[in-house]
């Protein structure tokens, strides 16, 4: 399925110098954030109109929908775009497991900051 984004929604991306628009995955309902991918014109406007994930593989250099091979899919329910327009955020029912480790989100492994170990600010 090929077909051109929206202009009006094109004029607004803020691409990197690869074209790609930064996308955030979160589960709808509880808001945990699931994954961070990228996305071409080609895989946002495969995303607002099939409602599956479809995101861009640098590493493979080409569109992937979330789940094709795994079966771990994610369906679409919303699509914002933040302030500046250089990230775009999916609200998803996800399948499964997110991460392609195995975890439920690909946040769930290293914590650098925690609540346990915030000082309330002097001041």
């Amino acid at each position: 399925m090929s077909g051109a984004l929206d202009p009006a929604i094109a004029a607004r991306l803020k691409r990197t110098s690869d074209g790609l628009v930064c996308a955030v995955a979160q589960r709808r309902g509880t808001n945990e954030v699931l994954m961070v991918a990228w996305m071409d014109d080609e895989a946002l406007h495969r995303t607002l109109t099939t409602r599956r994930a479809t995101y861009y593989s640098r590493s493979r250099q080409r569109l992937w929908v979330k789940g094709e091979t795994s079966g771990h899919t994610q369906y679409v329910h919303e699509v914002r775009l933040d302030c500046d327009g250089d990230t775009v955020l999916l609200l998803v029912d996800q399948v499964d497991e997110a991460c392609h480790t195995g975890d439920r989100t690909c946040f769930d492994s290293t914590v650098l900051l925690g609540e346990a170990e915030a000082e309330a600010p002097v001041g």
